[in-house]
């Protein structure tokens, strides 16, 4: 027995503080893990530990392996996918119970891909964050499941912890159970992963043909035609947005924008400045990179 788990039974069975009972428990899961030992002692002390809270890394691997032991697999791996961001360095994911049966039955695939994406939000790489489980636990899902939807959420996992071949070949898998827009949008981005603008761009197109009146995937399609060079070609996208959405600000910018690099003359210019002026800066910059930058403004 650790130290951390014989700790943790002493201040459970000793009158001690339940939750730092589960502390000690959870630095002994850091330490290892996958060694059971931590987890054999949680079920006996579980009735103890009263209610522990979902977003406190301290106690995170105890709560994630309560949700599990519960039924509640989708809480579980959003609890463990939070806890892997704020430390990715530790493979919690190679937990016994992220392996067991009862698990990878039933976790559902919005919860598997949103835990997997919860590893990144601070930063971490693909190689930093112990992929070998998630990718397993993917795998075992896309298996069992036939909804298209789904099966363009483990897409997004794939591509995540680099596996964009994979990753396409899922979306082909989703295609056969149904033509969707979600599933061309994920194959889309996995495209652009990969540096394959035309064939992202084919992508969003369909996507674009399956909701043509969704103004969001009109100005995805135009914002990828300005990252191909193609200004033209975003230009008529976003005309073709704003059809159906004529007072969406970020369409009217994004046409100005586009209508600026065209044309090149001052006029238009000034034009997108005025329609970018309520935009959020990060794309409000982008866009005037397209319009033509310094260089095209009114003297």
């Amino acid at each position: 027995m650790s130290h951390n788990v014989a700790l943790a039974n002493v201040l459970a069975h000793c009158g001690g503080d339940p939750e730092q009972a589960a502390q000690y428990l959870s630095q002994a899961i850091a330490g290892e893990p996958q060694d059971p030992a931590p987890y054999a002692a949680a079920v006996e002390l579980m009735g103890g530990f009263g209610g522990l809270p979902d977003d406190d890394a301290r106690v995170a691997p105890v709560v994630a392996f309560r949700y599990f032991l519960d039924g509640r697999m989708d809480d579980a791996v959003l609890v463990l996918g939070a806890l892997g961001g704020v430390s990715p360095r530790i493979a919690w994911a190679d937990a016994p119970w992220f392996a067991d049966e009862r698990f990878l039955a039933q976790v559902g695939a919005e919860a598997l891909c949103e835990g997997g994406l919860r590893l990144f939000d601070h930063g971490a790489e693909p190689e930093q964050v112990g992929a070998g489980p998630w990718l397993r636990a993917a795998e075992a899902v896309a298996d069992r499941v036939d909804d298209a939807e789904d099966l363009a959420r483990m897409a997004i996992l794939l591509r995540t912890f680099g596996r964009p071949d994979e990753s396409l070949a899922l979306c082909d898998r989703a295609d056969a159970a149904g033509s969707s827009v979600f599933t061309e949008v994920v194959r889309a981005g996995t495209w652009r992963v990969l540096g394959k603008l035309d064939e992202a761009a084919a992508a969003f197109t369909r996507a674009v043909d399956l909701e043509p009146d969704n103004w969001s995937l009109h100005l995805d399609l135009s914002d990828l035609h300005a990252t191909r060079g193609d200004h033209a070609a975003a230009l008529a996208a976003a005309e073709q947005g704003l059809r159906h959405a004529p007072d969406e600000p970020k369409l009217r910018a994004a046409r100005a924008a586009h209508q600026a690099r065209v044309t090149g003359t001052p006029e238009a210019f000034a034009e997108f400045e005025r329609e970018a002026a309520q935009l959020e800066p990060g794309y409000r910059d982008w866009l005037r990179r397209q319009a033509g930058g310094e260089a095209a403004r009114i003297p």
